[in-house]
């Protein structure tokens, strides 16, 4: 039996190229449903926020004197409940945070509907645990209130301090309340009001994926239903009777396309030093030369002191020696007709990722790299 040949991969560099190939090496395209590849205009989320207020705190709430707007914020609330706080008055409270909550409204919301709710401190409070939200109406983009938000606060954190110590574990400047606010109001929506026309939306612009999801669709049912209008929006013929239409929807949403190959790309993330490669990416033939710089600035501290009888003063001295290194590069090709020959091929350079991010972006510029350079 002939022994298995093993790949050395060189450095961090080699695992991270060999983690990306792992992940997004190119397999055959298979067909997907429409519901993946898009939706149906107009259904869609909507985003709700509220401003609030957390009480029952143990002593970790806002510090008043440094967020004065959740003393204001006490203030306005308690004189809608009957309660007046005299003019000019210090409430030293730590037991109240001033809190912004945001939820997101589904489409088709009706009115007693539950959502779940998102609660972050925009104060300088310590914790939120074992608060609870007080009455938050959470507004639209609009400015119409449509959920009212209540209830005691989940904060997946925790902490204690002690003698100068402190210890924390994730974040306690947030909570969640599941359920925790009631729809009093939905959007409206209706579709296929204009004639039974629908138009559904594709994720990407793709002239290539919308053409096969127009023959797929009249495939489908037997007749043109659907015709594209750009590379993004298919425009369906669909029936008035609501009934009828829900049905006619979810059998859109299930027909099966085989989308086209997705253009060569490589992704850069500047702050995490990631580097990911689709697998179209090629390499056309090109010569890197790559050496690391390497600046070393070294200073020790020394003592002067002067001669018994002399007339001088003792001085801190300090000597500083700064050396520069500088690996050798030499000249190596890089060619890849495929997803495994590219990864070997900068492999070979045995450079970093950071590296590899200003040699890709070189290659890029000399034309030998076949794909879409984007730096996130």
């Amino acid at each position: 039996m002939t022994p298995r040949k093993t790949l050395p991969i060189p450095g961090i560099a080699g695992r991270v190229l060999l983690l990306a190939l792992c992940c997004l090496l190119a397999l055959p395209a298979q067909a997907e449903r429409l519901r993946e590849l898009g939706s149906f205009a107009g259904v869609r989320d909507n985003a709700l926020v509220g401003y609030g207020l957390v009480v029952g705190l143990d002593g970790t709430g806002d510090q008043t004197m440094q967020a004065p707007f959740t003393g204001q914020s006490l203030t306005n609330m308690l004189s809608q409940l009957g309660i007046t706080v005299p003019p000019g008055t210090n409430m030293q409270l730590r037991n109240v945070a001033a809190v912004m909550v945001t939820a997101e409204l589904p489409p088709f919301a009706r009115p007693g509907q539950r959502l779940d709710v998102v609660v972050s401190s925009v104060g300088n409070a310590d914790s939120l645990r074992g608060g609870t939200l007080l009455m938050t109406p959470l507004k639209g983009a609009d400015g119409d209130t449509y959920a009212m938000a209540q209830g005691n606060l989940l904060v997946g954190g925790a902490g204690a301090s002690a003698g100068g110590s402190s210890v924390q574990i994730n974040q306690q400047a947030g909570g969640r309340i599941a359920g925790g606010a009631t729809v009093e109001r939905g959007v409206p929506l209706d579709l296929g009001a204009n004639g039974g026309l629908l138009e559904l939306q594709l994720d990407s612009d793709d002239f290539g994926t919308a053409q096969r999801v127009v023959s797929a669709i009249n495939r489908e049912f037997g007749r043109p239903v659907a015709a594209a209008r750009n590379a993004r929006v298919i425009a369906l013929d669909g029936p008035l009777d609501p009934n009828a239409r829900v049905n006619f929807m979810a059998r859109v949403e299930n027909v099966r396309v085989t989308p086209t190959e997705e253009p060569a790309r490589v992704v850069l993330n500047s702050r995490t030093g990631s580097i990911v490669l689709n697998g179209a990416v090629t390499l056309r033939q090109a010569a890197v030369a790559h050496g690391n710089l390497s600046i070393v600035i070294d200073t020790e501290v020394g003592v002067s002191q002067p001669n018994p009888f002399a007339d001088g003063e003792t001085v801190v001295v300090e000597d500083t020696e700064v050396s520069i290194q500088q690996q050798p590069g030499t000249l190596k090709v890089v060619e890849g007709a495929d997803l495994m020959e590219v990864v070997d091929a900068l492999n070979s350079l045995g450079a970093t990722p950071n590296d590899l991010m200003s040699i890709l972006e070189a290659l890029k510029q000399a034309g030998s790299l076949r794909a879409e350079l984007e730096i996130i």
